[in-house]
């Protein structure tokens, strides 16, 4: 039987391997043949397109990016994460503590990946934390925004980014010139722990009244808080966390950087960041050595402090940026251990200075050179005629002009303009800002500067010359068609006194022999006496109001008081007092007088006729006449300051460049409501 058995269960064994073999060969692809190129022929019409070999379609989504700071969260067991937001959560201070995802990822950076940095640090704080809590508790501010020096500079004073922030708050360029810190070749206060401290306060505290919320103070601080007030008014969200999405990826992770910072120094101990092997260093009591102006090399100064390192007093004053200071420099203060007070009362000031001279002579700046051009003199500047030795040319006094305003009239073109003020077409174009090929409007105010005539000055005048100087005449005024006549007549019949004393001012000197040696001096003299009158006529007819100008003027929709002043060249305090009025505010169809009322003027052109008269002249030398009076009728033109808004500037930044100007001086003199200014928006800083 078992020999029957035996065949059977080969053969099955057999067909059960060849079933076998043949379902694995239907289940591979069979291998493709190479195809042999086909001959075209001349009536073949068919086309071979050979079809890509199409994948399996698949209804699984495509893979998206995983947050890292969620993947550090997931990472993360779950009792670190309660026990680390317990404790963030028990943090009593008034700066952002806020615990989620972001300020884990970066708790996890500075307690277990990056432990080193947070020891560097904590060797520091000894040393600069007390002096950041005197100053923020001065300015009543969080305690707790000491550590904000960690996130911007580990506590190191001469830290500087790729971007040129410097020091302990890395504050920039703008930033620092609007806080008042001094940056020259010698020194630079950014890196003045004490000063940028204050300084930082200062700007924390402003940064607080603009955003009221110290989690957008931080983001502002770090991005600029014109940066934030045009994000929040494109977005309309208040939150810093609201606003997340739409800030950089630095100012980001700003605040849970500070967060996790804060927690980090705060449960060092619970972390195991202390080690007896970290080298702490602690704040010493410091004294001063005053610089009046003295070269000093602070090398040989340490080695006179009996200082081991000779670069030790640069470690104590990182705000200077050599190792030396020049001679001439101004007063300054070098801070120098109190224990080396001792060593330095040994000696004098007088000793101490001369040991401490630099051994070598300080470099100087080169004095700017000009460029020089084959064939052209260079301008005679004080270093070249000092250098030189050849004596310096009197210059010429300039020229004086007078401004003059014209009113179009129906039918005048420019060119016609320009012939009658005896100016060229390009200067009265670029005076008033006129476009070419376009007619000029009637009513419209052009202003045109005409020089003043002043009289050919003569080597000695004789007495023909003295008694014809009542014949100089004022040029006349191109505005105005009728002058008045008042202030001119007045003012010659007081210039022809002087002109007839000094037509007897030469026969009295020839009378006697004595006086005719003097005789020369006393007819300069005499000529000296009518140069004043007659320009009390030239102030004169330049302080009178130009006639050109409407006297009247209706209010219209959009104007006020300031802006119609300073069109007509006048104070707002002179329109108030001519149409009285009691305050700046003017009403759409209300009248405005632009002249002062008779007898205002009849009594000031009596002034100055008093005022423009000189002394008569005797033999000793005249007097110089008064003229006072005839310098009050001459309208000061408003001096308007206008800044450019540039990127990152707000109205606090922007009042302390200009000296005098507040916030509420900017807002009222452009009219603002809110303190947001946009870049490129010009504002008056001043008048």
């Amino acid at each position: 039987m078992k020999t029957l058995l035996r065949p059977v269960r080969v053969a099955s064994t057999l067909l059960l391997l060849t079933a076998m073999a043949r379902s694995a060969a239907g289940q591979t692809l069979p291998q493709r043949t190479p195809e042999v190129p086909r001959t075209s022929l001349p009536d073949d019409t068919t086309q071979v397109i050979e079809l890509p070999l199409l994948l399996p379609d698949s209804l699984v989504a495509a893979p998206t990016p995983i947050d890292s700071a969620r993947l550090v969260w997931l990472q993360t067991p779950p009792e670190l994460q309660d026990l680390v937001g317990d404790r963030v959560g028990c943090i009593e201070t008034d700066a952002p503590h806020a615990f989620n995802p972001s300020v884990m990822s970066f708790v996890t950076l500075f307690t277990e990946r990056n432990r080193k940095y947070m020891q560097r640090v904590l060797e520091r704080e000894n040393v600069y934390f007390p002096l950041f809590e005197k100053y923020l508790a001065k300015y009543n501010l969080p305690v707790d925004l000491k550590y904000l020096a960690v996130v911007e500079s580990a506590l190191i004073p001469t830290a500087k980014s790729h971007v040129g922030a410097t020091g302990l708050w890395q504050f920039m360029g703008p930033t620092a010139n609007d806080l008042r810190l001094r940056r020259d070749e010698w020194i630079d206060e950014r890196m003045n722990p004490e000063k940028s401290t204050e300084a930082a306060c200062k700007h924390l505290r402003y940064l607080y009244g603009v955003f009221h919320d110290w989690e957008l103070v931080l983001a502002a601080y770090n991005w600029g808080a014109g940066n934030m007030q045009r994000v929040m008014r494109r977005t309309g969200k208040k939150n810093f966390w609201d606003l997340y999405p739409n800030l950089p990826r630095e100012t980001r992770n700003y605040v849970p950087t500070f967060t996790a910072i804060m927690y980090s120094m705060k449960y060092a101990q619970a972390h195991q960041l202390h080690s007896p092997e970290l080298k702490y260093r602690y704040a010493e009591v410091m004294d001063t050595v005053q610089i009046n102006g003295r070269a000093v090399d602070l090398l040989r100064l340490s080695q006179a402090c009996g200082l081991e390192d000779s670069s030790a007093l640069l470690h104590y004053n990182p705000e200077l940026r050599r190792n030396f200071l020049p001679a001439g420099y101004r007063s300054y203060a070098v801070q120098v251990p109190a224990t080396a007070k001792p060593q330095l009362a040994v000696v004098d000031r007088a000793t101490l200075f001369d040991y401490c001279l630099p051994r070598t002579e300080l470099p100087q700046p080169l004095p700017p050179m000009m460029a020089r051009l084959n064939g052209v003199e260079p301008f005679p500047t004080r270093t070249l005629l000092a250098a030189s030795g050849a004596p310096r040319e009197e210059v010429e006094p300039t020229p004086r002009f007078r401004r003059v305003r014209h009113t179009v009239r129906r039918g005048e073109t420019v060119s016609a303009l320009a012939d009658r003020y005896d100016v060229s077409v390009a200067q009265l174009a670029r005076w008033n800002g006129l476009r070419k090929g376009r007619p000029l409007a009637p009513g419209k105010q052009l202003v045109v500067f005409v020089p003043m005539a002043t009289p050919a000055s003569q080597p000695a005048p004789s007495t023909g010359t003295i008694a014809s100087a009542q014949k100089l005449t004022v040029p006349a005024r191109l505005t105005s068609p009728v002058a008045k006549p008042t202030v001119s007549s007045q003012v010659a019949r007081a210039t022809a006194q002087p002109a007839i004393v000094a037509e007897a001012a030469p026969d009295v000197a020839l009378a006697s022999k004595e006086v005719r040696t003097s005789a020369r001096t006393n007819r300069n003299a005499a000529a000296a006496a009518v140069a004043p009158a007659i320009e009390a006529v030239e102030a004169v007819e330049t302080a009178v109001a130009d006639d050109s100008l409407p006297t009247e003027y209706v209010v219209r929709k959009g104007d006020y008081l300031s802006r119609i002043a300073e069109i007509r060249g006048l104070s707002v305090k002179q329109v108030m007092e001519w149409n009285k009025l009691t305050s700046i505010k003017v009403s759409p169809g209300q009248k405005l007088v632009f002249t002062a009322p008779a007898e205002e003027v009849d009594t000031t052109t009596q002034e100055e006729v008093v005022a423009a008269a000189p002394a008569p002249v005797q033999l000793k030398p005249a007097r110089a006449p008064k003229v006072a009076a005839v310098q009050k009728l001459a309208v000061k033109e408003p001096i308007r300051k206008v800044h450019l808004v540039q990127a990152g500037d707000t109205l606090y930044n922007i009042s302390r460049r200009y000296q005098g100007v507040t916030v509420e001086q900017l807002k009222r003199l452009n009219n603002l409501t809110t303190d947001e200014v946009k870049p490129g928006q010009k504002l008056i800083v001043a008048r």
